[in-house]
C-alpha cells in the first residue's frame, strides 16, 4: 500500500521541478535524485522513473474506455427477466434467460425487438452481474460474502487411532457442565484435563464457559501437573477452538489438536475421567455462583490427590479383532502416580516429588475430606446452606466405616429422597357403590372366585363393567381376603388383651358385669358407652381400608386391621 506523505497536486509540482534536472542529471544523481523523490511523494521507484523520464509538458493518457455493447435496453429488458426469476444470481439467470424469455414472449409478458433480444441470449453472467449491480443495491439485495478463514481449518484433527502410546504430557481437555440437567441460567463449569499416557486427572472450576477463563484454567493445571504440558487435545468448543488459545499454545509451544465433529471416541480417556471421576465426586446437581465455586474448588483439589495416587485404573494395552468382534487387553490395574514412576521418560527429580508427596498423604483422610466437601456442596445445591457440611471427626467416620455400607449411598451429592408412600387414587373406584353387594356375597359363599362375582356385577349390571376391570376386582378381594386371614392369626391375642382391659376398667369402677365376657364383640358390646352393632359389610369395609394403610405404613401402630375388626365387627358372626 502506497504512503501517501504529500497531496496529489503538490506531486505533480515535484515532477515537474525534478524532471529536466533528472534527464540532465549522470547516472549517480539520478539514483540520488530517484530516492529522495520516492522517499517524498510515496511512489515505488519504477513508478517514479517512469513519470521523471516523461517528456516535458507530456502527461499520462487516460484509459480509452471500449465500444459500449449493451445499451440502456438492454438492461431494462434484464431488469424485467430478472425480476420475473425471483432476483437470482448472474450464473442462474444466465442459464434461464432463453427458456424464461421464450415463456414470457409466448404468454405475451414480453415483447422485444429482434436486435435486443439477441442481445440478451448472448449476455454473459459478469455482465449481468455488472449492470445489475445498482438495481441490487436500491432493491435491498446484500451480494453474500465470503466468510472468514475458520480457526479450526487450522487445527489439525486427531483421531484415537492417532495417539501411539504418546509420552506424558499430552492432555485431553473438556467441560464437565453442572447445571442439572437445564441450559438455562448461569452455572458451574469444570474443566478437566487428563494425561493419556499416565491418566493423571486435573481439574479447576470456571464460573463461566470463556476463552479468557480457559487460559486461566489452563495455567493453574500446569502448575499442578507433575509433568510438563506438551500437547492439548480438545473437541470443538468455541471456547477452545479460537484465537486465544491458539496463541497462547503457540506461544508457550503446546502442540494443539482437535477431535472430530460428533465423534466422541475421539476423545475416550477424558470421556472416561468425566463420569468415573467428576460425575462420581461432584454428581449431576446444578451449582451456580461464586460460593459454590469455592466448595466445588475445595472439593476437586482434594478429588486430584486421592484418585492420582490412591485409585488404580485400567489401561488399553492392545485390540484383538476375531471376526466381528473386538477382544481389549489391559495393562494390571496402576495409579497414575505408579505409572509415572515406572516411566523411563521421567525425571528422577519429579519421581522424587512423587514419593514425597504419597508418603505425606493420608487415604482415609482426603476420603473423610472428600465426604465432607460432598455434604457441603449437597446442602448449597438444597438450598440449605446453614448445613453445609458433616461435622463428624476422623476418628468417628473411621469407626464407621465397617457398618457404613448398610447405610446404601454414602455419597451426600448422590442421596435421594425415598419415594412417598403413594395414597390416593388417579381413578375413580368402580367398585365404590357395589362393595357392600360383594361382601355380603363373600359372607354368604366365602369360596367364591372374583370371576364369579365379577360375572354376577356384568348380570346384575349390563354395560357398567367391562373385562378389563377383572384384574382390579381380583386385587381388592385379595387383599380382603388377606386382611381376613390377619384377623384370624391375631384374633386370640387381641381378644385376650380387650378382656384384660375391660375386666381392670371394672374392677376399678367397683361395677360388676353379669354377663361372661366370652369374645371380642362381646367385650365391644358391654362397653360403658354402648353402641349399636355396625353392619358387617361397614365392618369388612373399613377392616379393608386399614389394611392398605398398614400395607404403606401410614397406619398408628394401635389402629391394626385387628383392633378395628374388633371395634366395628358388633355382635354379627364372622363370615368364615
Amino acid at each position: 500500500m502506497k504512503k501517501e506523505t504529500v497531496s496529489k497536486e503538490a506531486r505533480k509540482e515535484i515532477v515537474r521541478a525534478l524532471r529536466e534536472r533528472y534527464g540532465k542529471a549522470s547516472k549517480s544523481e539520478k539514483g540520488s535524485i530517484l530516492g529522495e523523490f520516492a522517499s517524498v511523494s510515496g511512489y515505488h521507484r519504477k513508478h517514479a522513473i517512469r513519470l521523471l523520464n516523461l517528456r516535458m509538458g507530456a502527461e499520462p493518457q487516460a484509459m480509452i474506455r471500449g465500444r459500449r455493447v449493451y445499451d440502456e435496453a438492454v438492461k431494462a429488458a434484464l431488469i424485467v427477466i430478472w425480476e420475473a426469476a425471483d432476483r437470482i444470481c448472474g450464473k442462474r439467470l444466465r442459464a434461464v434467460i432463453p427458456n424464461l424469455v421464450g415463456a414470457m414472449e409466448k404468454h405475451g409478458h414480453l415483447q422485444l425487438d429482434a436486435e435486443i433480444r439477441k442481445k440478451v441470449l448472448l449476455v454473459s453472467a459478469a455482465t449481468i452481474d455488472r449492470m445489475l449491480t445498482p438495481v441490487r443495491k436500491g432493491a435491498g439485495v446484500r451480494r453474500r460474502r465470503r466468510s472468514a478463514k475458520k480457526i479450526s481449518k487450522e487445527i489439525p484433527i486427531k483421531t484415537f487411532a492417532d495417539w501411539n502410546d504418546p509420552s506424558p504430557g499430552f492432555l485431553e481437555i473438556d467441560f464437565v457442565v453442572h447445571g442439572g440437567g437445564s441450559m438455562e441460567g448461569e452455572y458451574l463449569h469444570s474443566l478437566v484435563a487428563t494425561d493419556v499416557c499416565s491418566g493423571w486427572v486435573e481439574a479447576v472450576p470456571l464460573l463461566a464457559r470463556e476463552q479468557t477463563l480457559v487460559i486461566e484454567g489452563l495455567k493453574r493445571i500446569r502448575e499442578q501437573m507433575p509433568v510438563v504440558m506438551r500437547g492439548i487435545n480438545s473437541d470443538n468448543d468455541g471456547a477452545f477452538i479460537n484465537d486465544t488459545l491458539t496463541a497462547y499454545c503457540k506461544q508457550e509451544g503446546i502442540t494443539l489438536t482437535r477431535a472430530r465433529v460428533h465423534q466422541k471416541n475421539d476423545q475416550a480417556w477424558i470421556e472416561q475421567k468425566n463420569g468415573a471421576v467428576i460425575r462420581k465426586m461432584v454428581g449431576h446437581e446444578r451449582f451456580s455462583g461464586l460460593v459454590a465455586g469455592q466448595a466445588l474448588a475445595q472439593l476437586l483439589q482434594i478429588v486430584r490427590l486421592y484418585v492420582n495416587y490412591f485409585q488404580p485404573s485400567f489401561k488399553l494395552r492392545e485390540r484383538i479383532r476375531e471376526g466381528s468382534r473386538i477382544k481389549k487387553l489391559y495393562h494390571p490395574p496402576a495409579t497414575p502416580c505408579d505409572r509415572l514412576l515406572a516411566h523411563p521418560g521421567i525425571d528422577e527429580n519429579v519421581k522424587e516429588d512423587l514419593r514425597k508427596q504419597h508418603d505425606q498423604l493420608d487415604p482415609v483422610k482426603l476420603l473423610h475430606r472428600i465426604r465432607q466437601g460432598q455434604s457441603a456442596l449437597a446442602a448449597l445445591s438444597a438450598g440449605e446452606p446453614g448445613n453445609m457440611a458433616q461435622r463428624d471427626r476422623l476418628d468417628q467416620f473411621l469407626a464407621g466405616l465397617p457398618q457404613l455400607w448398610r447405610m446404601g449411598e454414602v455419597r451426600p451429592t448422590h442421596r435421594k429422597e425415598g419415594a412417598k408412600a403413594r395414597y390416593w387414587r388417579t381413578r375413580e373406584d368402580p367398585f365404590q357403590n357395589v362393595w357392600t353387594e360383594i361382601l355380603l356375597w363373600l359372607q354368604s359363599t366365602p369360596d367364591s372366585t372374583a370371576k364369579s362375582l365379577f360375572r354376577r356385577l356384568q348380570e346384575k349390571y349390563p354395560q357398567r363393567f367391562g373385562a378389563n376391570q377383572l384384574r382390579t376386582l381380583q386385587r381388592r378381594i385379595s387383599e380382603w381376603r388377606q386382611a381376613m386371614a390377619r384377623r384370624l392369626v391375631f384374633a386370640g391375642v387381641e381378644e385376650r388383651k380387650d378382656v384384660e382391659a375391660v375386666a381392670l376398667k371394672h374392677r376399678r369402677s367397683k361395677s360388676h358385669c353379669s354377663r361372661p365376657v366370652e369374645t371380642t364383640h362381646m367385650v365391644a358390646c358391654t362397653s360403658v358407652t354402648a353402641r349399636p352393632p355396625m353392619p358387617l359389610a361397614t365392618c369388612l369395609r373399613r377392616a379393608m381400608a386399614h389394611s392398605r394403610q398398614e400395607a404403606r405404613g401410614t397406619t398408628p401402630p394401635s389402629e391394626t386391621t385387628a383392633n378395628v375388626l374388633s371395634k366395628n365387627s358388633g355382635n354379627h358372626e364372622r363370615p368364615w
